[in-house]
């Protein structure tokens, strides 16, 4: 069961040692910047899982939906929580 799991992952997200390669390249850029540090932790891990799933755009199947749809959610979390303060 788990090979057949690994199997599906790996023709959907590419070699997961590539995506892991990206992932941290991504984040380490991201965290070399002084903002970063002026960011809120909901703000800081959505970038952060953005970033996992822009590695699984480009090391996997950029068309499976999944991913992109994803991106939206977490950057829709960071949102909606800056819109209820604003409205405070």
């Amino acid at each position: 069961m788990l090979k057949i799991h690994l199997s599906n992952v790996k023709s959907r997200y590419g070699e997961f040692t590539e995506n892991a390669t990206i992932a941290q390249n991504l984040k380490d850029e991201l965290r070399s910047y002084r903002g970063w540090d002026n960011l809120s932790p909901d703000m800081k891990e959505a970038l952060d899982m953005i970033q996992v799933k822009i590695s699984r755009i480009l090391s996997g199947n950029n068309e499976y939906p999944d991913n992109w749809h994803d991106i939206q959610g977490f950057a829709k979390l960071v949102e909606n929580r800056l819109l209820n303060w604003f409205k405070l």
